[in-house]
């Protein structure tokens, strides 16, 4: 007993001798004497094992404040998670001062991926139940703030408790924790669904305003409690009118008007509840008018409140002319001196284009303007919201201001902007002239910047419009004398040269004055291209080409345009070297051919996508070949006959893609058809395929050319041999690409039923392209009477070993059969 009253005396006495630890207000002012960063590092690492020894002593005492010390090093970025359990130690003291740093540590140094803080649960569920109620708000606050899913299932019921208590002060932070509490565990909920009926009766602001954020939680996470919140409308719409109309109050006025913070929360409240119902919409059209003629708009209080307002208004089924009014609060924006005013106007205008596309085109005037501001986020926004206001009646206008922009913009914004020019000019081009001299202007301006599309786009122009040729070919002359830095410029100037350097020497332009050039002043003007450092390898292709077809339209310089094509026979580049290879072989070999050969191109048509009733195209990017078959239509071919016709109409020309039969059911090929795929090696990337237009075969009536020879010599094999159901491959090969193989299927029946509705499917890898043609017959006969035959075209450019899934649905003595079989046995010579 003795001993241990003495090892007591010495604790005590070693307390008493250990110095005690300075407050916050001192370890911040020392912290702020630090002149470097390692100074200050030394000070926190000191600090921190002192902090450390005291934690291991179980200082009583002093653990509140060791703990703030400890948040504050947090702030400033230093590690303080070995300081979790003394949170936890205050959170159960009964002291307040000791409570309060708990729950403030907790919430900075918790979070639900931790499991320290499920130990918390038990200590928020008494405190929630205190009996003073600054020790409830704390509880509330950290459940808010940091509870897990598991918290709030086992809290929830103790914060409905309070959302109902008559106490202002708890229900508003009650409010707000059970919205955390809707975050973490929707299906909760309902269970807030009663206390929430006289929210917004209550006169507290606070309560009003967290109320409110409530409301549209539940709105925004539920149809249902949409729904139902709707008859709320005419009295939130009351409270909204009230906040209006209430004189001046000290304790929410915020620059002369009434607490606009619960102001823009009842506003967007109104949003979610407005939207897509016609008569929440008309319920509030008058006090959203009121508010947006009402609010004072020389304070930024005023602005956030109309800007609110005008998201309403565009958000809801509202009048007509109140969303003229909400266009025009937005204009009024663009005036303001505030760039982030300035930047919210353009962002909603840019939003709000397309259905109010008249209201916005007043504001084009101040729009553009904003084209000259300082802030690149402003320009960004005004270049996109000015490309968004261009139509046939102000192209002119528009494309001036929008190319002056392009002329002194960053370098940022000039391939965003070209690329907008472009499009405009080709929608609304008031004529051809105008479209060329604006494209043209662009190359000129930011040549360097246009897509890789802006040259073909602008040579099919030109080529298409045939009054405009000896115009834009002196205009594209005079634009490469000044300048062969733009290489897309000097591109299209190139070709144009090629094309119609005849009508440039000839002098001729009834658009504007001809200008006198000589044909060694073209070709000189060409070889500088050709031996510019700023010039591409495609710029030379470009130029090289040019000079050569010159050698058809002029009559003086063919032999200077044989020297200069002779000595690039030699170039590194190896484009350019095959180019001049094969000029130097016209020269020599083929000089008859020559004229025909570089003669004019002749009118290119534009490109179209695909309609729905256009042969689809495989690429070899997207997933493997899953070709789904339809049923023979009465007009279809059979194989056999297909055959003789393709042997009947003669010639040899070959398409290299392969265009597929239409699916039978787009909503059967997603899901069944992958699976078909199953354990194929589909990692190989695809041989590249050239991209031609390919002649219908057999898909749309006679239009068709013979591809294929039948060669002897590849064995048939057996591909499926299953419940009397047999499937035979026979291959033949094209005589004039190797790479194609042709595989003729066919099905035999040997039960004693036939088989209907019978449908055959295949799928290859990446790498191989695959035509699967319609059927003979849906329909097998039973005991071998006959046979269904199908063909399958199969395009292997890489000579892999060919690999293919095949599936099978057919009806059965009135059971509907399926099943997946893997061919995997061709013969070597059906692939090699």
């Amino acid at each position: 007993m003795d001993l241990l009253e003495t090892l007591s005396d010495l604790a005590i006495e070693k307390l008493k001798r250990m110095p005690a630890p300075i407050r916050l207000r001192e370890l911040i002012r020392t912290i702020r004497t630090a002149r470097t960063q390692a100074e200050e590092r030394e000070m926190i690492q000191k600090e921190c094992a002192a902090i450390r020894s005291s934690f291991r002593e179980e200082d009583n005492t002093y653990r509140c404040r060791n703990v703030a010390k400890l948040l504050y090093m947090h702030m400033l970025g230093y590690p303080a998670h070995f300081g979790q359990l003394e949170c936890l130690k205050l959170i159960a003291s009964q002291k307040f001062t000791d409570k309060r740093i708990g729950y403030l540590g907790a919430m900075l140094l918790l979070d639900e991926r931790q499991d320290v803080h499920l130990l918390m649960t038990n200590c928020i569920k008494n405190d929630l139940n205190h009996s003073t109620q600054y020790v409830q708000g704390l509880a509330l606050c950290t459940l808010g703030c940091m509870g897990s899913s598991e918290m709030c299932r086992d809290l929830a019921g103790e914060v409905e408790k309070l959302l109902k208590t008559s106490n202002s002060y708890l229900r508003k932070k009650a409010a707000l924790c059970a919205v955390h509490v809707i975050r973490k565990v929707p299906e909760l909920m309902e269970m807030f669904l009663p206390a929430t009926k006289n929210l917004l009766n209550e006169k507290n602001h606070g309560v009003l305003h967290t109320s409110v954020v409530l409301l549209t939680e539940m709105c925004e996470r539920s149809p249902d409690m949409l729904t139902h919140f709707r008859k709320l409308v005419p009295q939130l719409v009351r409270i909204l009118k009230n906040l209006i109309m209430s004189g001046y109050s000290p304790e929410h006025d915020v620059s002369g008007i009434s607490d606009p913070f619960l102001q823009v929360r009842i506003l967007r409240l109104l949003r979610i509840l407005g939207r897509n119902d016609d008569d929440s919409s008309e319920a509030m059209n008058d006090i959203l008018a009121q508010v947006a003629t009402n609010t004072e708009t020389s304070k930024n209080v005023g602005n956030a409140i109309l800007y609110e307002t005008v998201l309403t208004i565009m958000d809801i089924k509202s009048e007509s002319g109140l969303r003229v009014l909400a266009i025009n609060i937005l204009g009024r924006f663009l005036l303001n001196n505030d760039k982030n005013i300035r930047y919210v106007a353009l962002t909603s205008l840019l939003k709000t284009v397309q259905t109010d596309h008249n209201a916005v085109q007043r504001h084009r005037s101040t729009i553009v303007d904003c084209l000259k501001d300082l802030d690149v986020s402003i320009k960004r926004r005004a270049m996109e919201l000015s490309f968004a206001l261009v139509n046939g009646n102000n192209i002119r206008g528009m494309m001036k201001e929008l190319l002056y922009f392009l002329d002194s913009c960053e370098p940022e914004f000039k391939a965003d902007c070209a690329s907008g020019i472009f499009l405009a000019a080709e929608k609304y081009a008031p004529s051809k002239r105008w479209h060329i001299d604006t494209i043209m202007r662009v190359l000129t301006t930011a040549g360097s910047y246009v897509r890789d599309d802006a040259v073909p786009n602008l040579i099919q122009l030109i080529t298409n419009s045939n009054e405009m040729h000896e115009y834009t070919v002196q205009k594209l002359y005079k634009a490469i004398l000044d300048d062969i830095s733009q290489q897309p410029l000097v591109q299209v100037s190139s070709w144009c040269i090629g094309e119609y350097g005849d009508l440039l020497v000839s002098g001729q332009c009834e658009e504007e004055e001809p200008i006198q050039v000589t044909e060694d002043e073209v070709l000189d003007i060409l070889e500088s291209i050709l031996i510019s450092n700023m010039s591409s390898s495609v710029t030379r292709g470009f130029a090289l080409t040019a000079i050569m077809k010159n050698s058809t339209r002029f009559s003086n310089t063919v032999n200077r345009i044989k020297k200069v094509v002779s000595i690039y026979g030699s170039s590194i580049d190896v484009e350019l070297q095959q180019r001049a290879v094969e000029y130097n072989a016209l020269f020599k070999k083929y000089d008859h051919m020559r004229p025909a050969l570089l003669e004019r191109m002749p009118v290119m048509e534009k490109s179209m996508t695909n309609g729905p009733t256009d042969v689809a195209q495989t690429n070899g990017e997207a997933e493997p070949g899953i070709i789904d078959t339809k049923p023979v239509p009465s007009a279809q071919l059979p194989t056999s006959q297909a055959n003789d016709l393709l042997d009947l109409l003669g010639g040899n020309d070959i398409q290299l893609v392969i265009p597929t039969a239409p699916p039978q059911k787009q909503s059967s090929v997603g899901g069944e058809l992958l699976d078909l795929l199953g354990d194929l090696n589909l990692g190989a990337p695809p041989a590249p395929v050239p991209q031609m237009p390919a002649p219908q075969l057999l898909l749309d009536g006679l239009s068709v050319q013979p591809l294929f020879n039948e060669i002897s010599g590849i064995p048939p094999i057996t591909a499926y041999n299953k419940n009397g159901l047999k499937i035979d491959f026979s291959f033949e090969r094209s005589s004039t690409n190797a790479s194609v193989t042709v595989i003729t299927t066919q099905a035999y029946n040997s039960t004693d039923s036939e088989m209907t509705d019978y449908v055959f499917q295949a799928a290859v890898p990446k790498t191989f392209q695959l035509q699967l043609l319609s059927p003979s017959s849906n329909v097998l006969s039973p005991f071998n009477a006959g046979s269904v035959t199908q063909v399958i075209k199969v395009l292997n450019p890489q000579k892999q070993q060919l690999r293919m899934r095949i599936k099978l649905t057919y009806n059965h003595k009135g059971s509907a059969m399926q099943d997946l079989a893997e061919v995997s046995n061709f013969p070597p010579q059906s692939w090699q």
